[in-house]
């Protein structure tokens, strides 16, 4: 972290903006204000500088892979074959299920998160990966901790 991101972060009017869009990516600026006590004009600069910094990175729209009718959640562990790792981020990237796709140390060099609406559907998906190397899945059961922000600073 540069000193320019960390004097941002450690700020603690920025540090509690960033709670509050943390926990309502779409308050309104003049709210924000008024939470914490400045002008609008102020918090919009604070907000941009963090933006520009990096810090904030776009506000994203979740959404329920179920309620879009695909309510199986799986993990799959990749271990690719000499020479096909730049075909197994090709097709990671072209298959739409395939949600997040982080290359990690160890044995396996692939975790993918994917959402499916069938487990007989599985099979056309992995059966893609098998080309390029040996896979071992997992299936959601629940997800005690879902996605969340990083802890902010002061946040113990």
């Amino acid at each position: 972290m540069s000193l320019r991101t960390m004097n941002l972060v450690c700020d603690p009017r920025n540090a509690e903006i960033l709670r509050l869009l943390r926990d309502d990516p779409r308050i309104p600026v003049s709210e924000l204000a008024r939470r914490i006590g400045m002008s609008a004009p102020a918090v919009k600069e604070r907000v941009q500088r963090m933006e520009d910094a990096g810090i904030i990175k776009g506000y994203r729209l979740e959404l329920d892979p179920a309620a879009l009718g695909l309510p199986i959640t799986i993990y799959v562990r990749i271990r690719p074959m000499p020479g096909k790792l730049p075909k197994l981020i090709e097709l990671a990237q072209a298959i739409p299920q395939v949600v997040e796709c982080h290359r990690v140390t160890g044995e396996d060099c692939f975790i993918l998160k994917l959402h499916i609406d069938a487990l007989e559907n599985l099979d056309r998906i992995l059966d893609r990966f098998l080309l390029f190397g040996q896979t071992t899945t997992s299936i959601v059961q629940s997800t005690p901790v879902p996605l969340r922000a990083p802890p902010l600073p002061g946040a113990g």
